[in-house]
């Protein structure tokens, strides 16, 4: 696209115009370009292999599994399974957490 404008505007069109024709403001195009030159991408880079700090642990995903797949509930979805442990008094996880395993 800044090519396209670069063009158009080396042939004699306005950077306005070139703008307006590809849909896009002037600001954007001073923000995209720094002395002529096309700039990086400034954002900050996603932080890689951050785990939630409550995260299940393996044994805990097992144990998800086990009950969620056990006759007594394998006919049942996370939110009829996640109230009847809590009535029997165990909390192993939320429902959302049922879904995900």
């Amino acid at each position: 696209m800044i090519n396209l404008i670069k063009e158009a505007c080396d042939a004699g069109a306005r950077q306005s115009k070139a703008c307006k024709t590809l849909e896009i403001s002037s600001r954007t195009l001073q923000r995209w370009c720094e002395n002529g030159m096309v700039k990086t991408d400034g954002r900050e880079k996603p932080v890689t292999g951050r785990q939630p700090h409550n995260k299940l642990s393996p044994v805990e995903q097992q144990e998800v599994l086990d009950i969620a797949n056990s006759e007594e509930f394998a006919h049942l979805s996370p939110n009829q399974i996640v109230p009847v442990l809590v009535d029997q008094g165990r909390y192993i996880a939320s429902e959302s957490t049922f879904n995900r395993e």
